[in-house]
């Protein structure tokens, strides 16, 4: 497996699993230092093989992704549904955003 598909697996497992956490324990705060252990692992590691505002727009996104499953959550498809939905639309934008560019300064390092 390549470095950028197991940052991006691991970027949506950080959802599920904080998802479970929280659940499991009824200790949100739990959930929520999953999240930030998993951004960090996946921030850490990409570091050096991306340009910085990629790895920004993927933290973002996971934020984004984070408040967009509460919502989703609230409808008819239900939490689990929509943190797993969540997780794999994290998951294609991760891989897609850690792909090195020609333009970037850091292209010639591997992903």
């Amino acid at each position: 497996m390549s470095r950028r598909a197991l940052t991006a697996l691991i970027a949506a497992l950080t959802l599920v699993v904080g998802f479970g956490v929280a659940q499991l324990t009824d200790v949100r705060a739990l959930g929520g230092a999953v999240l930030v252990l998993g951004a960090a692992w996946c921030a850490w590691r990409s570091r050096p093989a991306v340009a910085w505002w990629r790895i920004a727009a993927v933290l973002a996104l996971g934020g984004v992704g984070f408040v967009a499953t509460h919502l989703l959550a609230r409808t008819a498809l239900g939490a689990w549904p929509s943190v797993l939905l969540t997780a794999a639309a994290l998951a294609a934008a991760t891989y897609a955003l850690l792909a090195p560019r020609p333009s970037d300064p850091s292209a010639s390092r591997p992903a």
